[in-house]
């Protein structure tokens, strides 16, 4: 089943799955302090390893194996 969730309803907590398939946890929204820019910090399940990303980023959508999906699916909203 997939979710699609704005940047409004993003929150620490959520699990997403990438398109090629890790879970990564959110883990605190905030933002960059010279542009301002929107960012999420999210950890992979997997091993604990820790990313930033730019919100529009983290919902934009990819060209996988010839389709267009989205980079990651909500899969719990803890």
């Amino acid at each position: 089943m997939e979710s699609h969730v704005t940047h409004a309803e993003i929150k620490p907590g959520q699990v997403y799955q990438h398109y090629k398939g890790n879970y990564y946890k959110i883990i605190v929204l905030g933002k960059h302090s010279e542009t301002g820019e929107e960012l999420v910090a999210y950890q992979r399940q997997e091993d604990g390893h820790v990313y930033f990303r730019p919100i529009e980023l983290f919902f934009q959508d990819v060209e996988w194996e010839g389709r267009v999906i989205s980079r990651f699916t909500l899969i719990s909203d803890n």
